[in-house]
């Protein structure tokens, strides 16, 4: 039956990245039901060249102005590539018209635009990056609901939730947790959070991720924005969505309704399966890999409350998503001007979430007016939590 059904045509936003790379293990698998039209990255051009060659993609875009002028005079790309280059090529190639599906996987604050021009021109959108949400959320709603656009959640918790909440309504649903494995600090001692390195921040216990996304499993910082997300996606109340410690990582969320009843979704933790879920949704297929949950051999799954303590970042999240307004945009860009600074050597591990904190206590929240007062707050958010960086430097550990 499936090769009776047209194929999907994918635009790949962030090709070059982990989830980028799991969606090309998913493509690949499925070349009968899903075509790449489109890639494009930050700056690895070589890669881009790889992926264009294996998949015939000739559509390609870098934002970045140096990787772009090596492109095109590269000859790792095919005759007839088609360049897109900066903000606005990225905007060009998420509303390439023989493309139907973009799935942005891009981090920080560079999928904003071309996820809106996508959702403008009514393509369906995989929604990987949590950013754009968080800083944007009412915008980007808003605008995917007058343009009819379809968001389809690409992150496990978040597809996990859309699963779990198909055939149900949404004024059913008592509260959504979501699980967090607790990063690589999870059973250390809390004294030792204080000598804490990159390197050591880098080993998760489960998932094999960039290294921001893997430090805000460490902090849980990552585990905040998806409540926020959460909300956004699912039309939720702040005190809907919590978290809980789940250290196999195999259920990905639990969905609550008023009758008492709990719903879960359950697979390995590896990307391929919700990214699969949303590029073929409604329909199923056999997963591209062999780690499929077996139920045929013993294993355990539990669950703990999140130390408020261990880890300070979830509470200031939560904060910001009861706040509202520019809140959430100011937490998640202090949040990554401090994580740069950790993995760069600038500041300790522990001095995250203080970055964190006085960035949120310094930046007055307002009520966005605009997609631009977003990003000014934004950009105000990342100049306050540089001028804060020297107060926390590596010296004062």
């Amino acid at each position: 039956m499936a090769a009776n059904l047209p194929r999907r045509r994918i635009v790949l936003l962030g090709a070059t990245g982990s989830i980028g790379e799991s969606t090309l293990r998913v493509i690949a698998a499925h070349r009968d039901r899903l075509e790449l039209v489109g890639i494009a990255s930050h700056s690895r051009h070589q890669r881009l060249a790889e992926i264009a060659r294996e998949f015939g993609v000739k559509h390609v875009g870098l934002a970045d102005d140096a990787a772009l002028a090596a492109a095109r005079t590269s000859d790792a790309f095919s005759a007839g590539t088609v360049f897109y280059g900066g903000p606005v090529g990225l905007a060009e190639i998420a509303t390439l018209t023989e493309a139907d599906t973009v799935l942005v996987a891009v981090v920080g604050t560079a999928g904003l635009e071309p996820a809106l021009a996508a959702i403008a021109a009514r393509k369906t959108i995989a929604l990987a990056s949590k950013e754009l949400l968080v800083m944007a959320g009412k915008f980007v709603m808003a605008a995917a609901r007058a343009s009819g656009s379809q968001l389809l959640p690409v992150d496990s918790e978040h597809n996990a939730v859309f699963q779990c909440l198909q055939g149900h309504r949404t004024e059913d649903v008592r509260r959504i947790v979501l699980t967090a494995s607790g990063g690589a600090f999870r059973d250390w001692p809390l004294e030792r959070l204080a000598e804490a390195t990159p390197t050591d921040a880098l080993k998760h216990p489960n998932w094999a991720m960039g290294p921001k996304i893997t430090v805000d499993s460490a902090t849980l910082a990552n585990k905040g924005l998806e409540l926020i997300e959460a909300q956004w996606l699912f039309g939720l109340r702040a005190e809907q969505c919590e978290a809980v410690l789940h250290a196999q990582s195999i259920i990905h969320c639990l969905v609550e309704y008023r009758d008492g009843s709990i719903l879960t979704q359950l697979c390995p933790p590896s990307m391929t399966f919700p990214i699969q879920h949303a590029l073929l949704f409604p329909d199923r297929a056999p997963c591209p890999t062999d780690d499929a949950l077996s139920l045929h051999k013993p294993f355990t799954l539990d669950f703990r409350p999140v130390e408020a303590e261990r880890y300070p970042m979830l509470g200031l999240a939560q904060a910001a998503m009861v706040a509202g307004g520019n809140a959430p945009a100011v937490f998640n860009a202090a949040n990554e001007v401090a994580v740069a600074a950790f993995l760069g050597g600038q500041v300790s591990f522990l001095a995250i979430s203080g970055v964190v904190e006085q960035v949120l206590a310094q930046v007055k929240n307002t009520e966005p007016p605009s997609l631009p007062a977003v990003m000014e707050a934004d950009a105000e958010a990342r100049r306050v939590a540089r001028a804060l960086l020297p107060t926390f430097n590596s010296s004062s550990r």
